[in-house]
């Protein structure tokens, strides 16, 4: 979860709800990782699937634009004071650590806040962590669809003086190159961790 205000608050608000959703159809050894045993959770999850968005270029973007490659998808917003620039930054540096390997994946950010993150401002805000990075968003009615096959939970927060934050789902997902669930990564699990999970993704 990411606000501008009591994100530590939210995040266990909402790592608590996305952990119950997770468990209806993954399991919870699914979410929590368990280390590095090969899973393959894409036919019982029922998460992800195909999707279009619109790129930093303005053009539409589906599943075929990631180019056949397994995915690390993070959903979030440029004004987000730590917890996004933290996920992508933790990606970053995970995918140097692969090496060679770390081209074997994607990564997508999805703005979820369409009011305030316009294509463009997304495509210069992924340049900010140093590794490619697909900076996406989309209309009202493609983020209601893509949060919803992702069970992602989002929820403006008004602000004083008429602004707003956003809380949202902090965890990254790791789908395969058909788009189906592979794992999760949480906001507060290790590198090491995470970096196991990324290998089972590629390997």
């Amino acid at each position: 979860m990411t606000t501008t205000k009591g994100s530590s608050r939210g995040l266990l608000v909402w790592g608590g709800l996305l952990l119950g959703a997770l468990a209806f159809g993954l399991g919870l050894a699914a979410y929590l990782g368990g280390g590095a045993k090969p899973q393959d959770n894409s036919s019982q999850a029922g998460v992800g699937g195909p999707f279009t968005l619109v790129a930093s270029d303005g053009k539409p973007f589906t599943l075929a634009d990631v180019g056949g490659k397994p995915y690390a998808i993070y959903f979030g917003f440029t004004r987000c004071p730590d917890v996004c620039p933290t996920s992508l930054a933790k990606m970053a540096r995970l995918r140097a650590r692969m090496g060679k390997d770390g081209e074997k994946f994607a990564i997508l950010f999805v703005s979820v806040d369409p009011g305030h993150d316009k294509p463009k401002d997304i495509g210069q805000y992924v340049t900010l962590f140093g590794t490619p990075i697909i900076g996406l968003t989309g209309s009202e009615a493609q983020l209601a669809a893509i949060e919803k096959a992702y069970g992602v939970y989002v929820a403006k927060v008004p602000q004083p003086g008429g602004d707003y934050t956003i809380d949202h789902t902090a965890s990254i997902y790791l789908m395969d190159a058909r788009g189906g669930f592979q794992n999760m990564i949480g906001h507060d699990e290790s590198d090491d961790a995470a970096l196991a999970k990324l290998k089972q993704l590629v390997g």
